[in-house]
Parts: structure tokens; sequence; C-alpha cells
């Protein structure tokens, strides 16, 4: 546990403030809700005072009606002798693809940046509208390689059992201690990681949201078959496939996908879904145990490390596709990626093995890498 509310420095700042100071398109960052959207917004301008900076939130009522439907000579007003503008929770405003639009085409010195905890919502109130005009990023929950930023590698490996059980949320990794991280984890799985799917996804079923996750949360790292979840949740499979879309707009949910270059025995039909955050997966199950008394460390493992590596490749902003890779006769990888032509097999370990590639795995993809990730390397894999 970090125990200080020292800010911990994020990978996207650098990135983030390049394209703020290039000025020439409107800044969106996406997130999940507590991630620390606000807190890079505000520390990259605090790191600009000379910039003077409109702050506005959606959720504000008042705000709401300042940005909603207004004429650019209304907008202009509101603007007025500030160099940016700066609006959170922006896929609250209605029309805000419409605003933003006219702010930048009426006002090209004015800076705008804007946040969103549902990308589905955000997204398709501004995709027409800034087409062309918008430049998106992604912040997730706290990263390791972030950590590794404040901290030594002893302490980073010493810290593994917490992060696996705690998760990498940025409040739950500067709490003081054990019990305040936990209250954390319950505040974001009982309000705020429901907030957006439930205001914005068009959930009519409210109920079976919490029942879906708590499914998905047993089957991570497993295939998961969407007419089985419908039958046990009483949903059609249509039904279900679209609250795992919403989950996923959400940051709560992610699906990774079977690989196949059409051999006749890869299995590619049904998905496996990771949770973006494995303390919010282990806090919806009730289980915080330490690794040395869970019996799902293989699956909570994989989840940790498929997660962590989305966030290296968002950092890198790498063209990187990720997957698994099974064969009906079983043999599988845990996770595989391609970039620039070069296919890298990973098989997940959370002890000491290292066991070799599975037979068909070289038969198929001779010209490919493979690498056990385990207790003694993972820190190679996520660095």
């Amino acid at each position: 546990m970090n125990n200080n509310r020292a800010l911990i420095p994020r990978r996207i700042s650098g990135t983030l403030a390049a394209a703020y100071d290039a000025g020439d398109k409107v800044l969106i960052l996406y997130g999940p809700r507590q991630s620390g959207k606000t807190t890079s917004a505000l520390q990259l301008f605090t790191n600009r005072p000379d910039h003077k900076v409109l702050s506005l939130t959606g959720d504000d009522p008042a705000d709401r009606r300042e940005l909603s439907s207004k004429s650019k000579v209304e907008l202009s007003r509101l603007t007025a002798g500030y160099d940016s503008l700066f609006i959170d929770e922006a896929q609250r405003i209605p029309d805000i693809g419409i605003t933003l639009k006219l702010l930048h085409d009426n006002l090209p010195s004015l800076r705008i940046l804007a946040t969103g905890s549902s990308s589905f919502e955000l997204a398709a109130r501004t995709k027409e509208a800034l087409t062309g005009r918008n430049r998106t990023f992604t912040l997730h929950p706290i990263g390791a390689g972030e950590l590794a930023e404040t901290m030594d590698l002893r302490a980073l490996k010493n810290e593994l059992s917490d992060y696996l059980v705690h998760g990498m949320y940025p409040a739950v990794r500067t709490a003081d201690s054990r019990n305040e991280q936990r209250q954390i984890l319950k505040e974001l799985t009982d309000s705020y990681l429901y907030k957006d799917v439930i205001e914005y996804g068009g959930i009519r079923h409210t109920d079976k949201i919490h029942d879906l996750l708590r499914l998905l949360s047993f089957q991570i790292g497993s295939e998961v078959s969407i007419s089985e979840l419908g039958g046990k949740l009483g949903l059609s499979r249509d039904t279900v496939d679209r609250y795992i879309d919403v989950l996923e707009m959400a940051f709560v949910v992610f699906r990774l996908r079977g690989y196949s270059r059409n051999l006749r025995k890869e299995v590619t039909k049904m998905d496996k879904i990771f949770f973006y955050d494995v303390g919010v997966r282990n806090m919806i199950i009730g289980n915080l145990a330490e690794p040395e008394y869970r019996n799902d460390m293989g699956c909570l493992w994989e989840n940790f490390l498929v997660s962590e590596r989305r966030k290296v490749l968002s950092w890198r902003d790498s063209w990187a596709n990720a997957w698994f890779w099974r064969l009906r006769t079983g043999a599988e990888l845990d996770y595989i990626e391609e970039e620039d032509g070069l296919l890298r097999g990973y098989e997940f370990k959370f002890g000491n093995k290292t066991p070799g590639p599975p037979a068909s795995w070289t038969a198929a993809y001779p010209e490919a890498d493979y690498t056990v990730v385990n207790r003694d390397n993972w820190t190679d894999f996520i660095l």
C-alpha cells in the first residue's frame, strides 16, 4: 500500500500536455469514474498558471444549462476572457457535440478539454459533430508501470498481493489503511460503477446488471457463452450481449477475442471477458482474501496481467492487437499480441513454473515468440 496522499504520476500526462499546447483539437479524456481524469486535467492547468481556465461540470445543472443548446454568440460571451475551457463529465450535457463544434469553429484560440466516464454517451454525442476536430485519450486506473516511477522494483514486487486483491484505482492505491481501501471499493461497486450504465445505457432490468457482473466475475479467464448467461439471467441473448457492450463502454469490463488464421481447429466464436480492475471484481463477489487463501488465483492473475498490459499498450499508443488462442483439442495460450508482423504468445502462471509452448502452437506459428509470465518476471511484461 502506498501510504501517502502524493499524486502518482500518470503516463498520459506528457501526451495530453503536448496535445493541449498544440491547441488545434478538442481534447476528450475518457475513463472510468474515479480513475483520475479530473485530477489529471487540473494538474495540466496547474502547470500552466498563466492560462485562465473556465471549469464547468456536467454534474451541475446550472453548468449544463450554460452549455446546452447555446448560440455561438452566447458561447463567446460565456468564455470571454478565458484561455481554456474544461468540461468535466461532459456526457451529461445535452447537445454537447454541437456545443463543442461551435466553440472550436468560432473560437480557435480557446483550448478545450472535456472528460467523460461513459464513452457510449459522449462518443455518440460528439462523433459526427467533431469529425476531424477532436483527439481522444483513455485514462485507465493506475498502472503498475506508473507506480514504478515512485518506488523501486523490489517494493513494487512486494506489493503484488495487494494489487491482486484491492486493485489499482487511484484512491485505493493512496489509501492509508486496508479498511479505507475496502470502503473505497465498496463505494465504487455500490454507486459509481453503475451510475453511467444505468443512466445512459438504456438498461430496463437494472437488477440484472449486478447479477450479470457476478456471473462474469466467476468466469474471468474462461470463454463466456452469452446464451448460457441469458439462460441464467432470464434474458435474451441479444439483451445480455447489449448489456455487456454497455459495461464495456462504461469501462467496467472488456472483451478478449479468440485468435485465428482460419485454422479449422481454432476456437474463435466465444470471447473471454475481463474486468478493468481486479479489485472491483473481487468486491463484486465479496472475496478480498489474500492470495494464499484463494482458489481463483489462476484466473485472477490472468485478469490482472491482461488489464495491466492494456495500460502499457495505451501508454505506448501501440497498434498491437491482442487475443487469446485455443484449439478444440484443448491446447491454448492465455494471451497473444501481433504488432508490426510479429506474433507473440504468452502463458500466465502465478507460481514459478515455466512450461514450454504447446506443440500445436509451435507447429502452427513457428515464427512466433513464446514467453511464460510468472511471479519472477511479471514486471518485465507490464513495465
